[in-house]
């Protein structure tokens, strides 16, 4: 009978993860999660390293075989295989291209952007676009549809998720059915309310833009824009 060598718990790959994230573990700490476990005598680190050992530089990585895996000491079967898969994987990942980002600086790039989906709605619906620190959108989301005189509009909700897509910034946008984009009493409280939660958590709210027929109010700039 014999026993596994044991590292301290701060010094294991999955807790120096959980704790510090995983762009702080090494090359080897990355594999040694894949490998899960080690072998008599030999901790999974130390066997990692023989995976890396074993290759010239880390780039041999995208084009090893699971039969070389199997050679290296330590490696059996289901290592090699959740290897292999990792490395299919990510992969994968890099051949998707990355996507397009619309770059939201101003009212009307927000128009130009949001106009086609809500200026003719029957409906009043309250979108927020959450943008990364380039101004870039990351995701919109309609949070509200309803008259402006029912509208319950949450600022937790909102900056809830944006906390959860790491936003920078958030611009507000709704449109007013009627196609006047004169703000409304509510729509100026809504603002009041959107910007103060906005202090609090450290996220900026940039704007929030009412798209009517042909135009477009920015309370920020506390502007009508006519679009010819």
């Amino acid at each position: 009978m014999y026993l596994i060598r044991e590292m301290p718990i701060e010094e294991r790959p999955r807790e120096r993860l959980l704790s510090s994230g995983v762009s702080s573990l090494s090359n080897k700490e990355l594999i040694a999660i894949l490998l899960r476990t080690g072998m008599k005598d030999l901790s999974v680190v130390e066997l990692s390293k023989n995976v890396l050992y074993h290759l010239e530089n880390l780039q041999d990585l995208k084009r090893i075989s699971i039969h070389e895996l199997l050679e290296i000491k330590g490696i059996k079967i289901a290592k090699a295989a959740t290897l292999i898969a990792a490395i299919e994987l990510g992969k994968r990942l890099s051949s998707i291209p990355n996507k397009v980002r619309h770059k939201l600086t101003s009212p009307s790039d927000v128009y130009h952007l949001m106009h086609p989906e809500l200026s003719y709605l029957e409906q009043e619906h309250f979108v927020c676009l959450y943008l990364n620190t380039k101004s870039e959108l990351i995701k919109k989301e309609t949070i509200f549809i309803g008259t402006a005189n029912q509208t319950l509009i949450h600022p937790r909700e909102i900056f809830k998720n944006a906390i959860k897509l790491s936003a920078s910034a958030i611009i507000f946008v709704h449109n007013h059915p009627t196609g006047d984009s004169t703000p409304s009493k509510a729509d100026i409280l809504a603002t009041k309310s959107l910007t103060e939660t906005s202090s609090i958590v450290g996220i900026d709210l940039v704007d929030h833009i009412i798209i009517g027929h042909h135009e477009f109010y920015s309370l920020k700039e506390q502007k009508k824009t006519k679009i010819h």
